[in-house]
């Protein structure tokens, strides 16, 4: 949107539960970020299931947790999970 340029969005990134571990995550977000970077943002936000989610990926790359939403999304197998929402400021400093 037009009062959003420096602002990117992290959605659904996710790895096979037989890859989780190995620096896939970690590598696809180092990825991102670079090239968001590379797009003049300044602020990546995302968010992750309460239940199951990677929240502790996400804090070890530097994001600041915001907030949790409950019954947010459906699980894949019935019923309802919160979200976790988080931000990251990267690249040069943001203009005020």
């Amino acid at each position: 949107p037009p009062n959003q340029p420096h602002r990117g969005e992290i959605a659904k990134m996710m790895t096979r539960v037989s890859h989780r571990g190995q620096g896939a995550a970690s590598a696809l977000m180092r990825a991102a970020e670079a090239l968001a970077v590379e797009a003049g943002r300044t602020l990546l936000v995302l968010d992750t299931a309460s239940e199951g989610g990677a929240s502790g990926l996400y804090e070890g790359l530097g994001f600041t947790f915001a907030g949790e939403i409950p019954d947010y999304a459906l699980k894949p197998h019935g019923g309802l999970t919160g979200t976790r929402l988080y931000w990251k400021r990267i690249g040069p400093p943001a203009l005020t």
